[in-house]
């Protein structure tokens, strides 16, 4: 959609109340387009007063202004994201790819209610958001169309960038706090901080540009070790440290305990985007990294191998798909109907030890659907495996290794 489509239609446009937000706000008000903003709280660590958000929206222009607490179904998801160790790549824990999918899904009621059928949203024509919003949305609500200025020749003519915005809203006294000056951006949830553009651009600038947000670096932790104790049920935690917890209070809980050991601060990850361009994002998740890495101690007592050769890659192909839009589709719901199976395995307490950036195993215990026995593992004469019985075992084994080297099949 373009510009010339917005005539003298109403818009629900995805708000965080800074830069972009109110200038895309106003410059489509100012175009004869009603603007209706929406915002979901979801426990952004970076707004002191969520109700702030209401106010600067308001000033830029828009007609309505939607502020809904969905931090209860975010703390959901991203448990659902420790679940299934969820990390694109490896590194980046999927925090801001799942926010779009928990605020489009709050959007469309809203829209609905009101009879608007165009969404707005700011994400830019190079990242991996735009796709998130607008395959979530049409996946939903398969009537929705998005208007994305970011992709609007006519908006692009007016902004090149962030200089031009800020130069705008001053001009009409729009109250945003970003500066010229302002080295990278930063989006933000209780699941974790995405820093990226700006400086961190440049592969020379290092991660001790960002200030932490939710914790502190590694080096400057405590000099003193912290034990962290999670029971899970079912997959899911219901205490930390002998006391019970709800979703929402093991986000929270491990945010504070993990952040202020460094765990998960200053992620460094230059990723694949969806578009087909790689960008460097430097990130902080307290919580999911916490109780990721206790969530994996616990599998790997639950798990024999056959069940990790299928786990591992449902779980890199459920974070891709997070990354790429894909949430609420056939393929990802199909595959967490493995996760959950999984789930229903993985109870148990795990303890570790936090230390200046790092989670190390210290114990495990009440394991219902543990693998492991010490009797079997023992090296010693205890147990039930006898040592002669691997006998039979290797001779089964080698028939297969003295054929390929008859058949000319190895190479030394």
């Amino acid at each position: 959609m373009e510009l010339a489509d917005l005539k003298n239609q109403k818009i629900m446009l995805a708000v965080s109340g800074g830069l972009d937000s109110c200038t895309i706000t106003h410059w489509l008000v100012e175009q004869g387009v009603e603007v209706v903003a929406y915002t979901a709280d979801l426990g952004q660590p970076d707004e002191k007063n969520i109700e702030d958000v209401r106010d600067r929206m308001l000033a830029s222009g828009a007609s309505e202004m939607i502020l809904e607490d969905l931090i209860d179904p975010i703390c959901r998801v991203g448990l659902q994201l420790v679940q299934s160790q969820a990390r694109y790549e490896g590194g980046y824990w999927n925090t801001t790819g799942i926010a779009r999918h928990v605020t489009v899904a709050g959007m469309l009621p809203h829209m609905q209610e009101r009879g608007i059928h165009i969404m707005g949203h700011g994400a830019t024509g190079r990242g991996n958001d735009q796709v998130r919003f607008q395959l979530a949305a049409q996946m939903l609500s398969p009537q929705i169309e998005v208007y994305a200025p970011w992709r609007d020749p006519a908006f692009l003519a007016s902004f090149g960038g962030r200089k031009e915005m800020i130069d705008y809203c001053q001009g009409h006294g729009l109250p945003i706090t970003a500066t010229h000056d302002k080295p990278f951006s930063t989006d933000a949830n209780i699941l974790g901080l995405t820093h990226e553009a700006g400086q961190l651009e440049d592969l020379t600038t290092p991660v001790a540009l960002i200030e932490p947000g939710m914790g502190t670096f590694p080096q400057s932790a405590p000099d003193t070790a912290e034990v962290f104790t999670v029971r899970f049920a079912k997959g899911d935690p219901v205490s930390i440290n002998g006391e019970a917890i709800s979703p929402r209070q093991a986000i929270e809980q491990s945010n504070a305990i993990g952040g202020r050991h460094g765990i998960g601060i200053g992620l460094h990850a230059v990723e694949n985007r969806f578009v087909g361009i790689k960008s460097r994002g430097v990130y902080e998740a307290p919580a999911l990294e916490l109780l990721g890495q206790c969530y994996e101690y616990l599998l790997q007592l639950v798990l024999d191998r056959r069940a990790r050769k299928i786990f591992s890659p449902i779980s890199a192909f459920i974070s891709e798909q997070i990354y790429q839009g894909y949430w609420f589709d056939t393929a990802t719901q199909a595959s967490w109907k493995l996760i959950e199976h999984l789930n229903g395995l993985a109870t148990g307490t795990i303890s570790v030890s936090l230390y200046k950036g790092q989670v190390a195993f210290h114990a495990a215990n009440d394991i219902p659907h543990s693998l492991y026995s010490e009797d079997t593992a023992s090296m010693e004469d205890i147990g039930d495996f006898d040592h002669k019985d691997s006998e039979g075992f290797l001779g089964v084994l080698g028939v297969s290794a003295r054929a390929l080297n008859q058949a000319g099949q190895t190479t030394l």
